[in-house]
């Protein structure tokens, strides 16, 4: 998922439960390529912390704010203060995940999945306009 703050999903994506994390947000993140986010910071965890995905949103003239992993050789300087704001991202996934729906995945099709996905961003937008 690709969010603008605690209350605003961009875009996202389902993938196969054994598909990794890094793959998806580097396709979401070429999705973006045409919506003028050039010039923003692109908050990541370490799960897209690799070369290849750093060097797309480069690319796509974002700034990655994602910090090495500890085992880096070379690790890189990054906006520590910038990348608390991820919180921010996983207080909406939390949020996502207070629908029973959503955190047990009762729908065996993509679509209704999807559906219900977007009805939950909807109510956690309509429902947090006086929540920071």
């Amino acid at each position: 998922m690709v969010a603008a703050g605690a209350n605003r999903a961009v875009a996202f994506r389902l993938s196969p439960g054994q598909a990794g994390d890094a793959p998806e947000g580097r396709k979401l993140l070429k999705s973006l390529e045409h919506c003028g986010w050039e010039g923003t910071s692109v908050i990541m965890d370490r799960a897209y912390e690799g070369d290849e995905t750093r060097q797309l949103a480069l690319e796509l003239g974002m700034t990655p704010v994602v910090p090495p992993k500890r085992n880096r050789l070379t690790p890189w300087e990054y906006d520590r203060e910038l990348y608390k704001k991820r919180n921010e991202i996983e207080r909406l996934f939390r949020r996502l995940k207070g629908f029973r729906r959503i955190f047990s995945r009762f729908d065996k099709l993509d679509v209704v999945f999807t559906f219900f996905i977007h009805f939950a961003l909807i109510v956690n937008t309509l429902f947090s306009v006086n929540r920071p």
